[in-house]
């Protein structure tokens, strides 16, 4: 295989701790898609002059960022379904117009690859059609990323229970009137598969993804409310038995905030610690309600966090104690989930407003710096994936997955020289300065061009796709939506709720029996 060098006026190497370690007029020599050597560039470029080469002067390279939460790809809201409160949203998606896996997958990664992301945790959350939908959509999903070139770490979401609301399927559809139930029912049936089945379709995810480089498997228990006590076993167990990494949901929202007290009396990290779950292989997405004990809870087991600043907003979710999170020493990643504020997947976007997110009021008061958010976006987003530190930096016998920016288009007309690299790229980092994306060394993306596919026909496949108007099963879900939101709604009226948001008050609310 062909020696590459990727150079530049600053190369981004690695963090220690939040510092960044910085390598001026540097080059990266890449072999067999990892790196082999970082030093001067004009050294390496005398010790290889075969090497392709990518950058130079007047660029600045970083490794390549990581969304360490993401669903789909055309956004609920461009089929159809408003930024509803995250509990009344699922009924409002049951209309949403299928489409193809492929070219859903495509949509968003396309948009990822275009802001400098190099890999993505693709935490799916459902399929129709049994055990064999299940495995076609998630060859579907994984052939699409292996098409553009992007690193994935796939899961298919694990649930046994409480499909639309934090309730029995069973006692939600007696509170239906009869004329809804047979058509809500047969939408439970169409999407439910025996909870051995889910855990037995780790090994037909694992053979999909054998042998290819880029594409890892793990687990995704998706919630509390959404597993019960044996699930949540079950799949503790499962991640112990195959040492494989965890990605769960949990305290997104006030009302799982309630949910949780009602079900376990208490803290729900301390019940997912009782049940083998809470340990260095556990990602918790979102977090939001979580109590200072549970910060601490989870530091001291090693778990991390993946906060999804723009979803928590749009969804009505709340502020997630960020500061809090990285005070107790929490690894920060970074997610776009459904998506981000603009309905797309800029990650230079996210970054830029979980910093800005998360500067609490008073002068001493505290807030992330621009080191920290762009750590989480690398070093910590590759902490959350079975990849770990094989991605996230640029150090000797990481994978060469990497983001070049050209630094004049990125500053023009004017940056002063006195900010630091990190803060520049925060606050001013458009896609448009990207030159060039590349994963195990390979260009996947130069100057706004896909290497791999044409982007313009992806697009066009999906306009044609989506331009005749919806079916009759479309039509009918979307009325079944309709009806039974007001049950959905009438599903949490009684809810005793926390009061405020956690990020701004001078304590975390707090689990009965847990000390203040």
């Amino acid at each position: 295989m062909t020696d590459v060098l990727i150079s530049g006026d600053r190369i981004l190497e690695v963090f220690d701790g939040d510092t960044p370690i910085l390598h001026e007029n540097a080059a990266i020599l890449v072999r067999d898609g990892h790196v082999a050597e970082i030093g001067p560039a004009d050294a390496l470029a005398c010790a290889h002059p075969q090497a392709v080469r990518h950058g130079g002067p007047g660029h600045v390279v970083i490794p390549g960022l990581i969304n360490a939460h993401h669903h789909v790809g055309l956004t609920p809201f461009q089929l159809g379904s408003p930024d509803h409160p995250l509990e009344l949203w699922f009924a409002s998606r049951l209309g949403l117009r299928a489409i193809d896996p492929r070219l859903d997958t495509l949509y968003s990664a396309l948009e990822m690859v275009a802001s400098g992301v190099t890999c993505v945790q693709h935490l799916h959350s459902r399929a129709p059609g049994g055990v064999e939908g299940l495995q076609s959509t998630s060859a579907a999903i994984l052939g699409a990323y292996d098409e553009i070139g992007m690193r994935v770490s796939f899961s298919m979401a694990i649930r046994d229970q409480n499909r639309l609301a934090y309730e029995d399927d069973g006692a939600f559809l007696r509170r239906l009137p009869e004329a809804l139930r047979p058509a809500l029912k047969a939408y439970f049936d169409a999407y439910t598969v025996p909870l051995e089945a889910q855990l037995e379709l780790t090994d037909a995810l694992l053979k999909l993804a054998a042998g290819r480089d880029r594409q890892r498997i793990q687990l995704a228990p998706s919630n509390l409310h959404w597993l019960s006590d044996t699930a949540l076993e079950a799949v503790a167990e499962l991640s112990e038995a195959r040492d494989m990494a965890m990605h769960a949901h949990l305290l997104e929202t006030p009302y799982q905030w309630a949910y949780a007290l009602e079900r376990t009396g208490g803290s729900p990290i301390a019940h997912l610690a009782e049940r083998g779950l809470l340990t260095e292989r556990l990602t918790i997405g979102h977090g939001v309600w979580m109590s200072q004990g549970d910060i601490e809870t989870c530091a001291e087991a090693g778990c991390a966090l993946c906060h999804n600043c723009s979803s928590n907003l749009r969804l009505k979710s709340g502020i997630a104690p960020v500061n809090r999170f990285l005070a107790a020493g929490v690894p920060v990643a970074l997610g776009i989930d459904e998506a981000g504020i603009n309905d797309d997947r800029d990650m230079l976007q996210e970054m830029r407003l979980t910093k800005h997110m998360h500067r609490e009021p008073g002068i001493d008061a505290p807030a992330p710096s621009a080191e920290q958010v762009l750590r989480m976006a690398t070093a910590h987003g590759a902490r959350t994936t079975p990849f770990g530190a094989r991605i996230g930096a640029l150090t000797v016998g990481a994978a060469a997955d990497a983001v070049i920016l050209d630094w004049s288009r990125l500053t023009f007309p004017y940056q002063d020289p006195s900010r630091s690299l990190a803060e520049i790229l925060i606050h001013r980092a458009r896609p448009q300065a990207i030159h060039a994306v590349l994963v195990g060394g390979e260009v996947i993306l130069k100057e706004g061009r896909f290497t791999r596919l044409d982007r313009g026909t992806v697009m066009d496949e999906i306009a044609e796709a989506l331009a005749a108007p919806p079916d009759a099963d479309t039509r009918a879900r979307a009325e079944l939506g309709e009806a039974v939101m007001p049950f959905v709604r009438d599903a949490y009226a009684g809810y005793a709720l926390p009061q405020g948001a956690p990020h701004y008050r001078q304590s975390c609310n707090h689990w009965p029996g847990e000390a203040q």
